[in-house]
């Protein structure tokens, strides 16, 4: 049966990333669509030549109005039926936090979700963020679409999905009405595939740069695929890439039957 490759990556710095990571990972994997968040730049502040690693692909770029802030691109191999950057309101779209595409068979959602912030200032528009990308979804899904979202979710789910979960329940990314959050797409028929298909495995997406914490293991899983569950029959794997460096995140793979 043939398939589709999505890959989603924060790295924390497009321009930075392009600069000095080793992309040969992408040549290798061949993803059909790449799902960039956390750009922090706009597609002309990018020179051309940095850009050759991604020349296979069609380019859709929603920057934040911010300069060197958040941002989301998507690269797609083939063109999608449909684009829209963001879905329409401002509290969201000038930070640059969504791209939209329609593929044959299901809508992709490429997602760089709020950071609560360390002294929680942002918490409730993160959780209004979540609340608000919920209603859209289930609207679509009520219509029979089925949808994936990928990218950054800035939370981690349950405590196998990072290290130490005892000394990290007041951090925003693992406070409780963060996690609950998640709960509810959940219960509203979305899967987090990885989850479903590794239900034991600890493995993580994001390290701190403090402390040497990523060659020490000491992670989060952050960045992950959330499937409509009318979807996760085709759901073929999905892959955690965290021998692939240059940002503070690992990138992610789904691997789905089409």
């Amino acid at each position: 049966m043939p398939e589709i490759k999505l890959t989603t990556w924060n790295v924390n710095g497009l321009r930075a990333v392009l600069t000095k990571a080793d992309w040969s990972w992408l040549e290798r994997l061949q993803p059909d669509v790449l799902c960039l968040q956390e750009i922090k730049t706009r597609p002309e502040q990018v020179a051309p030549d940095l850009l050759a690693p991604l020349s296979p692909y069609i380019t859709y770029w929603n920057p934040a109005e911010r300069p060197g802030y958040s941002g989301v691109a998507t690269f797609s191999k083939a063109a999608p039926e449909k684009v829209e950057l963001g879905w329409g309101n401002p509290d969201y779209d000038r930070e640059g936090r969504v791209i939209l595409t329609q593929y044959p068979g299901f809508k992709l959602f490429n997602i760089y979700f709020p950071n609560g912030q360390r002294d929680h200032g942002r918490l409730q528009y993160k959780l209004a963020f979540y609340a608000e990308l919920l209603e859209l979804c289930e609207a679509a899904h009520d219509a029979g679409e089925k949808i994936i979202i990928c990218g950054d979710f800035n939370t981690a789910h349950n405590e196998i999905d990072l290290r130490n979960p005892k000394s990290n329940v007041t951090t925003s990314g693992f406070m409780p009405e963060e996690r609950a959050w998640l709960d509810r797409y959940v219960e509203r028929r979305f899967v987090d595939a990885f989850r479903v298909l590794y239900p034991d495995r600890e493995q993580y997406t994001w390290w701190t740069y403090i402390s040497n914490a990523r060659a020490r293991n000491v992670g989060w899983r952050l960045d992950f695929f959330m499937v409509t569950d009318s979807l996760m029959p085709q759901v073929r794997d999905v892959v955690i890439h965290d021998d692939v460096f240059g940002s503070d995140h690992c990138p992610v793979s789904l691997i789905l039957d089409v």
